[in-house]
């Protein structure tokens, strides 16, 4: 199992890129969003890497955070969710934005994926709520670098779509269910405060998780 690669960039298409790995060339196909974030060709990066494997076909998939890879990982056991589409879902919410729509129920924000229909999103949702609370306490905003045998002057790439940091929302995930919540609460409470407060930190967060989570009427 290839798990990550470092290199220099090659060659960009439309959903991949041609990695110069010490001379051997891999094709990494990577969503629309971790496109964006790669350097241009001729410059060095390191992805994490998911392999698959068919009777007729060997792809290799690429992300920048391992919380991109294991969310890739999670949706493709989804029923009637391929590689494609799964790529198509991280490229539209990234990965943060995949955890706080299924803690949330948010189905529709799954659906703006191009080529996800309705039944699909809902059961990305129905089947991957309970993965949501530990998935956000990863913590894993940043990018892998390339290593400095591997490539010379290999540089960091920079995460996008990630206003509020994913090691803010993992502690006040665990506080809050220090504080006895439940984690599918807590996760919804916290989806929630993050969506609403872009430069929040843990502290805030937990504030204004709290809230939400109070009484009705209290």
């Amino acid at each position: 199992m290839i798990g990550k690669l470092s290199g220099r960039i090659e060659y960009r298409g439309s959903d991949h890129v041609l990695l110069d790995v010490r001379g051997v060339g891999y094709i990494v196909f990577v969503s629309e969003r971790t496109l964006a974030a790669l350097p241009p060709i001729g410059e060095a990066v390191a992805l994490y890497t998911d392999l698959l494997v068919r009777e007729d076909l060997l792809q290799l998939f690429g992300f920048t955070t391992l919380a991109e890879k294991e969310w890739h990982r999670l949706l493709m056991g989804v029923q009637g969710i391929g590689a494609k589409a799964s790529m198509a879902i991280l490229g539209t919410l990234g990965p943060d934005g995949v955890g706080r729509a299924i803690a949330l129920g948010d189905w529709n924000a799954v659906k703006a994926a191009p080529g996800v229909g309705p039944k699909i999103a809902q059961r990305v949702v129905n089947e991957l709520k309970g993965k949501a609370p530990a998935m956000m306490a990863m913590g894993d905003a940043s990018p892998m670098t390339a290593k400095d045998e591997d490539v010379v002057d290999a540089p960091v790439v920079e995460p996008i779509g990630q206003p509020v940091s994913a090691s803010a929302q993992a502690d006040a995930l665990s506080a809050l269910q220090n504080l006895g919540y439940g984690p599918g609460d807590a996760a919804s409470a916290v989806a929630t405060a993050a969506g609403s407060h872009g430069d929040a930190t843990a502290e805030q967060l937990i504030r204004e998780a709290l809230k939400l989570l109070a009484p009705k009427g209290s």
